[in-house]
């Protein structure tokens, strides 16, 4: 008889304690958030083709771009 393969990940794991689920379930989706696997599961919902990811991602790497260089500059005169 094979042992089985205990090679795989057991996932997000939150204890209750007292009875508290609502403390529980708190952790849990801070857990949840922490990992990421939410934002990958959302990316995979849809298909989106190479050249959409691509201008996707060029046109949020041009406004963080933006954003640093207004954060840089100095303030408009007010006269």
């Amino acid at each position: 008889m094979k042992k089985p393969n205990n090679n795989f990940s057991k996932g997000l794991v939150v204890e209750v304690r007292d009875g508290n689920v609502n403390l529980a379930l708190k952790k849990f989706k801070k857990k949840v958030d922490d990992s990421g696997k939410l934002i990958g599961i959302i990316e995979r919902q849809f298909y989106e083709k190479p050249t959409t990811e691509r201008k996707r991602k060029a046109g949020a790497a041009k406004a963080r771009w933006n954003k640093k260089l207004r954060d840089q500059s100095l303030p408009k005169k007010m006269y």
